[in-house]
């Protein structure tokens, strides 16, 4: 077997399960990076004001290959998802009323975004309890369109949420919401390279999604994707700076206004076609889908240890690569920095409502031993009475 360590920068002293929330670059994408980092420092203003237009558009039209999308230019470089979220969020023009059809297991700093415009227009941030242990995409659909009403403007939906790892059926989802006539807005984050995203097949109105998690680009490295026909929504820019009413318009105002947004490193971004480029040479749709058969291998072992039951099917339908285990403990941020303290183990402990996941990722370099390890440390602890309740 391929040891995939050797191309990661990691420290090797820690045992990482924590691919989920930042990614990790592997080396020859991190040259790759620096070498765009050397470039803009080799000559700044011919590649901020010049020269770099022009590799965005590059690194945008491989972005749009590996994604589905026909038209580069309805992609936009932004430095995160919650980024994109507050573009659409402060653009959507919502009235007194109106009302945003959500989950009840979304990352929490997007429900801050849209409840902060809520509560500024007098709209409703709707959270649609969806009821756990999921079962079928049908059910899963069905409870969350129990929340619809006639004040229904738009849905937002991730397309794997964070503290849960559950993979949602976006696609049946959208497809519903646009037959009712439904803005769909959907938070990829950790979609990309983890699982197929096809925006042409799924045809959501918002897509944002992180190149930085599962795709392994530098850090600061996301996307937003706007329907032609919505990106006249986005009129009013995060960042007020030259591309607005531009001197020279490029023809789309969603990169006049969203692109060049001041002086700034964007070297991560222009990666993006290198980090495809890796994941061709090592076959890695190939290794993900072994490290989706070694997460789904330990899962029943973990929630025995902890007494707990799975959240899902144990299949692909709903799991990827990562594994939420609920966890019973009083303190989950103090259990979190015991086992990466004393341990060595970086691996999360995600709050959702009152209920406490441990969210386990496995990427290419992972082993059962890493696992195995964590296993008998939670085993440890729990017979010890350590924050395991």
């Amino acid at each position: 077997m391929y040891d995939y360590s050797s191309l990661f920068l990691l420290n090797p002293d820690i045992h990482f399960l924590n691919f989920g929330s930042f990614g990790a670059c592997p080396k020859p994408v991190f040259e790759n990076y620096l070498y765009w980092q050397r470039q803009l420092e080799w000559e700044p203003v011919q590649m901020i004001a010049f020269d770099g237009i022009g590799y965005l558009s590059q690194s945008r039209e491989a972005l749009a290959k590996f994604i589905d999308v026909d038209d580069k230019d309805d992609l936009v470089y932004v430095t995160n998802p919650s980024f994109a979220v507050n573009l659409i969020a402060k653009n959507f023009q919502l009235q007194a009323g109106d009302e945003i059809l959500t989950t009840d297991i979304e990352y929490g700093a997007c429900d801050r975004i849209w409840q902060m415009y809520c509560r500024k227009s007098g709209a409703l941030y709707k959270r649609q309890h969806i009821p756990l242990p999921v079962t079928t995409a049908d059910a899963f659909a069905d409870a969350f369109f129990s929340g619809l009403t006639s004040r229904t403007k738009a849905i937002f939906i991730s397309h794997i949420t964070s503290a849960t790892g559950l993979i949602f059926p976006v696609e049946k989802i959208v497809e519903r919401a646009r037959a009712l006539g439904l803005i769909t807005i959907v938070d990829g984050a950790h979609a990309p390279a983890h699982v197929e995203v096809s925006i042409k097949k799924m045809d959501p109105d918002f897509y944002t999604g992180a190149c930085h998690k599962w795709m392994m680009a530098p850090k600061g490295s996301s996307f937003l994707y706007a329907k032609k026909s919505r990106q006249e929504m986005l009129q009013e820019p995060l960042v007020v700076s030259w591309g607005y009413e531009a001197i020279k318009p490029s023809g789309s105002k969603l990169l006049d206004y969203n692109q060049m947004i001041g002086t700034r490193d964007f070297s991560a971004f222009l990666t993006v076609p290198a980090c495809i480029e890796f994941m061709q040479q090592y076959e890695w749709t190939k290794v993900a889908e072994c490290c989706h058969e070694l997460a789904l291998e330990y899962a029943n072992a973990f929630h025995a240890c902890l007494g707990t039951n799975p959240i899902s099917p144990l299949n692909k339908e709903w799991i990827g690569q990562m594994v939420s285990v609920p966890i019973h403990t009083n303190e989950p941020e103090k259990l979190q920095r015991l086992l990466f303290e004393e341990y060595k183990i970086e691996v999360p402990l995600m709050r959702q409502g009152t209920d406490v996941y441990l969210r386990y990722s496995i990427q290419a370099f992972n082993t059962r031993k890493n696992l195995d390890y964590l296993l008998e440390t939670l085993k440890k602890l729990k017979e010890k009475g350590e924050l395991i309740l």
